[in-house]
């Protein structure tokens, strides 16, 4: 009997702990009701202070920038538009270079050919082959594709790359003068650099040899 009225007197301890508990939750829950709707009195106390010219030049303001914005937009869709136009066929050019190229190989191996050299049919071959080489860059040219001007100019990285130095006392260093395949541009764009060969001092070595070799 007394067992059970022990029990009874936890079971009841317990269950008001749990109403403490549940009383303090629904406090502190209120004190962070309060709370929020203290910040949001203050925000709309701030709102309602404004006058109406203020309210007038914020509504602008957010106007103007988004009008800006619309702008910026309208620019960066204009400029997609144009360079998608100006140099879509960037890649189909490029790739229409291998023609002169093939033209310019197939030149050189005619040349080099003994059995050919000084014959008609050579001459005939050859002038066929300037003909239809001018012909090309004609057709480039009227789409804004030309050549880039090498020989006897200095190196410059933005349109030339050096493959070999030639030892030249007669041009200054880092002249070109060797063209070994021609570049392109395309509008104000490089569409393949031109592959040169560029003049170099010769060393000192090398003089003092033929120096003494002419004595």
């Amino acid at each position: 009997m007394e067992k059970d009225q022990n029990q009874e007197n936890i079971d009841k301890s317990s269950e008001k702990d749990q109403k403490n508990l549940n009383q303090d939750q629904k406090t502190e829950n209120l004190e962070t009701n309060n709370s929020n709707n203290k910040e949001q009195d203050q925000k709309q106390d701030q709102e309602q202070e404004k006058t109406p010219e203020e309210k007038i030049l914020e509504l602008e303001d957010k106007l103007a920038r988004s009008f800006a914005e619309m702008e910026n937009q309208r620019r960066r869709f204009e400029k997609e538009k144009e360079d998608a136009f100006e140099y879509g066929g960037f890649s189909f050019a490029r790739e229409a270079l291998n023609l002169i190229d093939n033209l310019e190989r197939s030149k050189q191996i005619l040349l080099n050919d003994e059995t050919l050299k000084d014959t008609e049919a050579l001459k005939k071959t050859l002038e066929h082959f300037d003909i239809i080489n001018k012909d090309l860059i004609s057709i480039f040219s009227k789409n804004k594709i030309k050549p880039i001007e090498c020989l006897n100019k200095k190196l410059d990285p933005n349109f030339h790359q050096a493959m070999i130095e030639i030892e030249d006392d007669q041009k200054e260093p880092g002249t070109i003068v060797q063209e070994i395949q021609k570049g392109f541009t395309i509008k104000d764009r490089l569409l393949r650099p031109a592959l040169v060969g560029v003049a170099k001092k010769r060393e000192k070595n090398e003089e003092n040899k033929e120096n003494s070799g002419d004595k």
